[in-house]
């Protein structure tokens, strides 16, 4: 653990201590990089807390706000009747974001997961979270938290991988983009079908992907086994270089992918993504 990680982990204990008498307060834990112990001096706290009964009022929150030396609120989210809000505010310099859930919204959100099969960034970003995080209070009910999320079922797998598995051919396009003034269609796509390549390979590893704010690329793909060869660097060159090679790169990483999800999963259908690749867009002869 970094000297920040560990500087940043007490001061979220000094935050946590003056919520403990908020009525109906049940767990609180930190996540993000002061959880894996990868902070430097630019990084914020992450922390959820966790409540039995209503969310704590306005009235509450900014009390606590006080208390802690808070600044102004930066930002606020959510909506109480969901369960669930957001604020943000500055400790010491350091921007806190505290999330406020009610038990039932943080069972529901795991329910969706794992019942619905729900593959959306925000949820697979909470699930993430759960994993890393560091119990500040409450380690009971965070500790089968851990383990409900840490059994990543097939099925899940599955749907996570067919929602990826999408892919905009810039490769059979190629040459039809180069001359159109494109280039924010082209980073755009190139972009997305990264993202969709790391989600398609988060499925068949059962690992959480999200792609808000994704951050440790060379982390996150070390830690999957199944892979194409050089992932990252290949990911890098997609989205560095100039479209004769992006198109060529991109071809190649979904032709590897697909392959691999044709040998871990067999029933997934990958043929709306083969029937494009070695493809080209043909112009036509003026007669």
């Amino acid at each position: 653990m970094t000297q920040e990680s560990s500087y940043l982990l007490q001061l979220s204990h000094a935050i946590v201590s003056t919520f403990l008498t908020v009525p109906g307060i049940q767990a609180a834990m930190v996540t993000g990089s002061v959880a894996r112990g990868e902070s430097d001096r630019y990084s914020d706290i992450d922390m959820a807390l966790y409540y039995n009964t209503d969310l704590p009022s306005d009235d509450v929150l900014e009390a606590r706000r006080v208390q802690n030396g808070g600044s102004e609120r930066i930002w606020t989210l959510g909506d109480r009747n969901d369960g669930s809000i957001a604020e943000a505010y500055d400790i010491r310099g350091v921007q806190c974001q505290l999330i406020h859930s009610t038990i039932e919204a943080q069972n529901n959100t795991i329910a969706g997961v794992f019942e619905q099969k729900d593959t959306g960034t925000p949820a697979h970003k909470a699930m993430s979270g759960v994993l890393d995080c560091i119990p500040l209070y409450g380690d009971e009910i965070i500790a089968q938290w851990k383990s409900r999320v840490e059994q990543y079922p097939d099925d899940l797998a599955k749907a996570v991988v067919e929602k990826h598995l999408a892919f905009f051919p810039v490769w059979y396009l190629q040459e039809y983009l180069a001359p159109r003034d494109a280039s924010l269609w082209i980073a755009q796509s190139l972009l997305e079908a990264a993202q969709n390549i790391l989600g398609v390979l988060a499925g068949l590893n059962r690992k959480y992907y999200s792609t808000f704010q994704f951050k440790r690329m060379n982390k996150f793909t070390s830690g999957l086994s199944i892979k194409p060869d050089a992932l990252c660097e290949r990911i890098e060159m997609l989205l560095q270089s100039e479209l004769s090679v992006s198109a060529v790169v991109l071809e190649s990483l979904v032709r590897d992918t697909v392959e691999l999800v044709e040998q871990h999963m067999p029933d997934i259908n990958t043929t709306k993504v083969r029937m494009r690749l070695g493809a080209r867009h043909k112009g036509w002869e003026i007669v």
